[in-house]
């Protein structure tokens, strides 16, 4: 009987295990410290016409806390508003007047992450 019990305690330990590597691998899980529920990052309303959109590849990213993290360093700067896809392991940034790259390069490097302009 009590080998039944044992048994089952495991059984219970080891899906949980699953469920949660399964929800990580697929990025739906929050890896980085921001938990297993992440609140989605607003996008940012640029204050003039886009003048033009730069794409960037980001490397590093695993969840949507990452996604967060990038976006918020992004937006952080006048001038420009991103969008990042966690799949595509990339940024669109739109710019609504000349925004030199490197005021928002440095913090997303300094977050861990690898970016390049594609």
């Amino acid at each position: 009987m009590s080998n039944i019990i044992i048994a089952a305690i495991l059984a219970m330990i080891l899906f949980a295990a699953f469920s949660g590597a399964i929800k990580h691998f697929k990025g739906e899980g929050g890896c980085c410290g921001g938990g297993g529920s992440t609140v989605k990052e607003p996008d940012k309303e640029l204050a003039g016409p886009v003048i033009k959109t730069k794409v960037f590849e980001i490397e590093g990213m695993h969840c949507e806390n990452c996604v967060n993290r990038v976006k918020r360093a992004i937006n952080r700067i006048d001038g420009v508003s991103a969008k990042v896809n966690l799949r595509k392991k990339e940024a669109v940034v739109s710019y609504d007047r000349e925004v030199d790259d490197s005021s928002f390069t440095k913090d997303i490097e300094a977050l861990g992450y690898t970016i390049t302009e594609k």
